[in-house]
């Protein structure tokens, strides 16, 4: 019998260890064992794990009909889930266990514990590369380092990478569970301590999110370019979520886009969208090689030399959207009830917290990872550091995002802000943005700005030139 372990890769399509264990002939059983503790020092959202929650519900139904059982178990961290990966593979008598292979440091280390753990039973180990197109630490430049800068690597991927093929999963050999398992396979009735936030207006089950896919690369990709900064509009895939927990394979996207496309030419919309998938495919190759993103450590050696301001009251404003900008203080509003922020506001507010308030990028990252529907530590600490400009392939140092520009630029009627600040309804179009300039605004019910952007730019300047010309001192 092969046991499959589900951790981020909840699907029973295009599921590489799945796949591999259903081709062996033998009986496959499958298992997800939920961390609680582990999660909370991750940070994780209780939108997502509630996501995950329901999710598991609609597996067990996909697995149930290729003759697989889904079995669940609860431990408090990942060393505890290594040891019960062993003693469920042991119980089974397993001739293997096979995984999808995670690239974060306490994954790994996890998952050295369950092999060695398995090895002193006399049990395979198999882990596989399956969450990116391209295996992430796979590319490597000319000089045979990896790849620091976007836009070679995407080059360098586009060469190495083939349109995927996603083919129907088959059924395993039917299997009988003996009795004493039985308190193992998955229900509602299970325990799952870890807090969770309702979820709903995501889909669980695979066929509404294949056919949000369909719909998204049939009507509205061509436009993404044009329209994918506009966050008053549909105008995303909204997919991000089902990746993040692996509802969904970056595969079945780029098949997808490449299947409706026009004799396989991309438009400059579906480009664009393809580009993003890369991106988060290299936020998971500059793990392989850099463990120390994955330690709170800046991916610029200069970025450790920045002196951010220790200030809770002005994080606690910008965490409830209450900063007086309105472009920020609605993406907020908008994370918070939702669970959810459009990609151009997380830049927006990522900026506004790291070069207006000058307060740490990782307070900002640890909160986005508590409250995001589609936290994915990757993505969500590159683009971070990104915004922050002391990640790999960030935006300089002197770019700084002003919130009021952004908000004319990108929402210019204020209706995403109309939306989400019901007090800022009647200001004029003109003053949507910037409302201190309006002479009805009633700073009872909006507050004042906290800061003044233009002096609080130059305070940054500043900072960062000074961290900037203390690590070549250093050096």
């Amino acid at each position: 019998m092969k046991l499959v372990w589900l951790r981020r890769d909840l699907r029973s399509v295009d599921n590489t260890a799945l796949n591999n264990a259903i081709a062996s002939g033998e009986p496959v059983t499958a298992v997800f064992i939920a961390t609680p503790e582990q999660w909370q020092q991750h940070h994780m959202a209780p939108r997502q794990a509630d996501l995950i929650y329901r999710r598991l519900d609609e597996l067990q139904k996909e697995l149930q009909a290729l003759n697989i059982p889904l079995l669940y178990s609860e431990v408090s961290d990942f060393a505890h889930s290594a040891q019960r990966i062993s003693e469920i593979a042991k119980l089974f008598s397993a001739s293997e266990v096979l995984v999808n292979q995670e690239y974060e440091v306490n994954e790994q280390k996890r998952d050295k514990l369950a092999q060695i753990a398995l090895a002193e039973q006399g049990i395979d180990w198999l882990s596989l590369h399956d969450k990116c197109i391209v295996p992430a630490g796979s590319l490597l430049n000319k000089q045979g380092q990896y790849f620091k800068v976007f836009t070679p690597f995407k080059k360098a991927w586009l060469s190495a990478a083939s349109i995927p093929r996603i083919q129907p999963t088959q059924s395993a050999p039917e299997m009988v569970l003996p009795d004493e398992v039985q308190g193992l396979l998955w229900s509602k009735e299970q325990p799952f301590s870890y807090p969770r936030e309702d979820s709903s207006q995501w889909a669980a089950d695979f066929e509404t999110i294949r056919a949000q896919l369909r719909t998204f690369c049939q009507e509205r990709v061509d436009d993404y370019q044009q329209r994918r900064d506009f966050p008053a509009t549909d105008c995303t895939s909204s997919l991000s979520p089902y990746l993040a927990i692996g509802a969904l394979s970056a595969r079945q996207c780029m098949a997808r886009l490449y299947a409706e496309s026009n004799s396989g030419n991309l438009s400059q919309g579906a480009q664009t969208w393809l580009s993003e998938l890369i991106w988060r495919e290299f936020y998971q190759h500059l793990l392989t090689f850099e463990p120390k993103l994955c330690k709170g450590r800046d991916f610029l050696n200069w970025g450790r030399y920045v002196i951010w301001w220790q200030d809770n009251e002005k994080f606690e404003r910008w965490c409830r959207g209450e900063t007086g900008y309105p472009i920020v203080d609605a993406a907020m509003k908008q994370l918070n009830q939702t669970g959810w922020m459009h990609n151009r506001l997380r830049m927006i507010v990522a900026s506004f917290l790291t070069k207006d308030l000058h307060i740490d990028w990782r307070w900002g990252e640890r909160y986005f990872m508590s409250k995001l529907i589609d936290g994915d530590y990757a993505a969500n600490n590159g683009g971070w550091q990104w915004c922050a400009s002391t990640g790999c392939d960030g935006q300089p140092y002197f770019r700084i995002f002003n919130p009021i520009t952004q908000g004319q630029k990108f929402d210019g009627k204020g209706a995403f802000v109309r939306h989400w600040i019901p007090e800022l309804r009647s200001v004029p179009e003109k003053y949507v943005h910037a409302p201190w300039l309006w002479a009805g605004v009633n700073l009872v019910l909006y507050p004042a700005r906290i800061v003044d952007h233009k002096a609080e730019r130059e305070v940054t300047l500043d900072m960062y030139k000074q961290a900037r010309d203390k690590e070549i001192h250093v050096a």
